[in-house]
């Protein structure tokens, strides 16, 4: 697998801010008034409420007529895994675009999931009328339980996530507030160590690396398919 370079790490840096932090999931303003979890202290998000993932499930995504296949992880990230294969159930990722693609300098990530097409948009919940926000949630590498909330800094944990930014991860982008996740996720396409600690990954491509190295912008989710493991997941 590709290794992050000393001489361009900063820059790479530079671009996780662009990238992500800025307008990963939407602006400080909106991520506030949309979403008023992502204010709330750790002790006060009702995860209950959230769909999810008791084990694993395999996600298909047909992209340019082919098919990219993931394995997600709920015994890491069941809050995380459990949001996205309950948003792949409902249809939700299907005709969505890739909107954000990042592979220069160096392979970093293609981004998609969001309704509005522009780096802003979440999942509205029907039931509700309410954009679904999501805890960060990150598994240390010798924990039981998940961090949520926090990133591993914050939390004040020294060692790696068990779930790695490799290449062919997959993980939920956010704003600069923690509890900010909602619908969007990104695949890297290289190794992101960088991003250890501060992102949820969830699960990684099992086939069609490929396919997902060749996403160009504007490409979209023809169909998204939970093909197995669907009675992991637990609804609210």
């Amino acid at each position: 697998m590709s290794k992050i370079i000393n001489s361009w790490l900063p820059l790479f840096s530079v671009l996780l801010a662009i990238a992500l932090f800025l307008s990963g999931c939407s602006s400080n303003a909106e991520s506030q008034e949309n979403n008023p979890q992502v204010s709330q202290t750790n002790n006060e998000i009702e995860m209950s409420d959230l769909p999810q993932l008791n084990g694993e499930a395999t996600v298909e995504f047909i992209v340019n007529g082919s098919p990219i296949v993931m394995e997600i992880k709920g015994d890491s990230a069941p809050i995380t895994a459990g949001n996205f294969v309950d948003l792949v159930q409902r249809g939700f990722y299907d005709g969505l675009t890739f909107h954000r693609v990042v592979k220069e300098p160096q392979p970093f990530v293609v981004q998609g999931g969001d309704p509005k097409g522009n780096g802003t948009g979440g999942f509205v919940d029907p039931d509700t009328g309410q954009k679904r926000s999501i805890p960060l949630e990150i598994l240390p590498e010798d924990g039981s339980e998940p961090v949520y909330g926090k990133t591993l800094k914050q939390a004040g944990i020294q060692g790696e996530p068990k779930l790695k930014h490799t290449e062919g991860v997959l993980s939920m982008a956010r704003s600069q507030m923690p509890n900010s996740a909602s619908s969007q996720f990104f695949i890297t396409l290289a190794d992101v160590p960088f991003l250890d600690g501060d992102y949820a990954a969830f699960g990684e491509v099992e086939q069609g690396m490929d396919v997902v190295k060749n996403i160009q912008v504007g490409d979209r989710i023809e169909s998204a398919t939970v093909t197995s493991g669907l009675d992991n997941l637990s609804q609210s």
